[in-house]
């Protein structure tokens, strides 16, 4: 089932309809959407590496612009949906205590989110919730989600092929890898 997934999202990748699903998944992933874009971005780079800087910037932007509503989710609809967001992610608990400190450190916390797999939405909607300036906070998400993506692509670009197969050639260990991460990133995000 994952083997038919992987080659449906490399299908995907080589048509016309690849950046404008990846811009959808890195938007709303960066507010509510626990899947990062990265599932879309390598593949979409891996099949056209040529687009590489094309499809990390455009990736960005749209990260950015996801990562303004969660800001906008934080500040003005943290009762309704920014709260079950942080539950989800076992943060609501701790939110008040987290709160208080963030603002001094804001900046550092989201290029860290940004950067990280540590869930980018958790800081959007703190963000907003707690008031962060929201110039800093979008320099900040511009500067993290940039570094993020534009590595990936220049790996990608430079070393894409020999890539592309030894992921192709050991897709059960990358499989078993990818969702160690992932849950992972999970269990980090909840003993935080």
């Amino acid at each position: 089932m994952l083997r038919r997934l992987y080659d449906w999202t490399m299908s995907l990748a080589e048509t016309r309809y690849a950046l404008m699903a990846l811009i959808l998944v890195a938007f709303v992933e960066s507010s509510v959407f626990p899947i990062p874009p990265d599932i879309l971005l390598i593949p979409i780079i891996l099949a056209a590496p040529s687009r590489a800087f094309l499809v990390a910037g455009l990736c960005t932007l749209a990260s950015v612009a996801g990562g303004g509503l969660g800001y906008w989710i934080g500040a003005e609809l943290f009762d309704t949906i920014g709260k079950p967001v942080l539950e989800f992610y076992g943060k609501l608990d701790k939110f008040d205590i987290f709160a208080d400190n963030f603002n001094e450190n804001g900046p550092w916390a989201v290029l860290f989110a940004g950067i990280t797999p540590f869930p980018y939405k958790v800081i959007t909607i703190t963000s907003g919730a707690t008031g962060l300036d929201f110039t800093t906070f979008m320099v900040s998400s511009l500067i993290a989600r940039a570094l993020r993506f534009f590595i990936v692509a220049a790996l990608l670009w430079k070393f894409g092929p020999p890539i592309r197969s030894f992921i192709e050639e050991r897709f059960g260990l990358m499989t078993i890898i990818f969702f160690a991460l992932l849950f992972g990133g999970f269990a980090v995000v909840k003993f935080l």
